[in-house]
Protein backbone atom coordinates (compact mmCIF):
# COMPACT_ATOMS: atom_id res chain seq x y z
CA UNK A 1 0.00 0.00 0.00
CA UNK A 2 2.77 2.51 0.66
CA UNK A 3 4.01 1.96 -2.68
CA UNK A 4 1.16 2.80 -4.35
CA UNK A 5 0.47 6.04 -2.20
CA UNK A 6 4.01 7.03 -2.93
CA UNK A 7 3.17 6.93 -6.54
CA UNK A 8 -0.38 8.23 -6.40
CA UNK A 9 1.35 11.17 -4.64
CA UNK A 10 3.80 11.20 -7.09
CA UNK A 11 1.71 12.19 -9.92
CA UNK A 12 -1.44 13.43 -8.77
CA UNK A 13 0.32 16.07 -6.78
CA UNK A 14 2.45 18.17 -9.43
CA UNK A 15 -0.57 17.56 -11.59
CA UNK A 16 -3.51 19.24 -9.02
CA UNK A 17 -0.91 21.35 -8.47
CA UNK A 18 0.03 22.49 -12.29
CA UNK A 19 -3.56 22.96 -12.95
CA UNK A 20 -4.70 24.54 -9.76
CA UNK A 21 -2.73 27.05 -9.91
CA UNK A 22 -2.88 27.73 -13.82
CA UNK A 23 -6.63 27.59 -13.47
CA UNK A 24 -5.90 30.80 -10.86
CA UNK A 25 -7.83 28.87 -8.47
CA UNK A 26 -5.33 28.44 -5.96
CA UNK A 27 -1.16 29.42 -5.49
CA UNK A 28 1.23 26.67 -5.47
CA UNK A 29 1.52 26.15 -1.64
CA UNK A 30 -2.35 25.55 -1.22
CA UNK A 31 -2.58 23.81 -4.51
CA UNK A 32 -0.09 21.32 -3.27
CA UNK A 33 -1.34 21.16 0.33
CA UNK A 34 -5.01 20.13 -1.34
CA UNK A 35 -3.26 17.41 -3.60
CA UNK A 36 -1.54 15.73 -0.46
CA UNK A 37 -4.79 15.82 1.87
CA UNK A 38 -7.08 14.66 -1.05
CA UNK A 39 -4.91 11.61 -1.76
CA UNK A 40 -4.48 10.69 2.27
CA UNK A 41 -8.73 10.97 2.22
CA UNK A 42 -9.41 8.90 -0.49
CA UNK A 43 -6.43 6.73 -0.72
CA UNK A 44 -6.49 4.44 2.79
CA UNK A 45 -9.96 3.51 1.95
CA UNK A 46 -9.78 2.65 -1.60
CA UNK A 47 -6.12 0.60 -1.20
CA UNK A 48 -8.87 -1.16 1.89
CA UNK A 49 -11.78 -1.72 -0.74
CA UNK A 50 -9.97 -2.90 -3.41
CA UNK A 51 -8.29 -5.47 -1.43
CA UNK A 52 -12.35 -7.08 -0.65
CA UNK A 53 -13.11 -6.55 -3.93
CA UNK A 54 -10.34 -6.17 -6.73
CA UNK A 55 -13.57 -6.48 -9.07
CA UNK A 56 -14.67 -3.16 -8.29
CA UNK A 57 -11.95 -0.82 -9.74
CA UNK A 58 -14.21 1.64 -11.68
CA UNK A 59 -16.62 2.38 -9.05
CA UNK A 60 -14.29 2.35 -6.36
CA UNK A 61 -12.44 4.74 -7.96
CA UNK A 62 -14.82 7.03 -8.97
CA UNK A 63 -16.03 7.10 -5.38
CA UNK A 64 -12.68 8.04 -5.05
CA UNK A 65 -12.64 10.95 -7.53
CA UNK A 66 -15.98 12.19 -6.79
CA UNK A 67 -14.72 12.60 -3.18
CA UNK A 68 -11.67 14.17 -3.66
CA UNK A 69 -13.52 17.12 -6.20
CA UNK A 70 -16.08 17.29 -3.45
CA UNK A 71 -13.05 18.31 -1.21
CA UNK A 72 -11.67 20.77 -3.85
CA UNK A 73 -14.91 21.97 -4.23
CA UNK A 74 -15.34 22.98 -0.34
CA UNK A 75 -11.66 24.26 -0.22
CA UNK A 76 -11.99 26.29 -3.63
CA UNK A 77 -15.54 27.03 -3.44
CA UNK A 78 -15.64 28.10 -7.58
CA UNK A 79 -16.38 26.29 -10.66
CA UNK A 80 -17.62 23.34 -9.70
CA UNK A 81 -17.59 21.50 -13.06
CA UNK A 82 -13.77 22.59 -13.58
CA UNK A 83 -12.78 21.22 -10.06
CA UNK A 84 -14.48 17.88 -10.93
CA UNK A 85 -12.31 18.12 -14.09
CA UNK A 86 -9.52 18.22 -12.29
CA UNK A 87 -9.89 15.58 -10.30
CA UNK A 88 -10.66 13.08 -12.57
CA UNK A 89 -7.86 14.14 -14.61
CA UNK A 90 -5.62 13.93 -11.87
CA UNK A 91 -7.16 10.34 -10.84
CA UNK A 92 -7.14 9.27 -14.57
CA UNK A 93 -3.32 9.87 -14.92
CA UNK A 94 -2.78 8.18 -11.31
CA UNK A 95 -4.32 5.16 -12.37
CA UNK A 96 -3.52 4.51 -15.92
CA UNK A 97 0.47 5.39 -14.28
CA UNK A 98 -0.63 2.58 -11.78
CA UNK A 99 -2.01 -0.13 -13.86
CA UNK A 100 1.10 -0.33 -15.89
CA UNK A 101 3.54 -0.02 -13.44
CA UNK A 102 1.40 -3.62 -11.54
Amino acid sequence: MLRALLLTLAVEVPLYTAALVALKLAKPAKAATLGVLVNLLTHPALWLFLSHHPDRLWPAEATATAIEAFVLIKAIKTDKLLLLLVAVGANAASLLIGLTAA
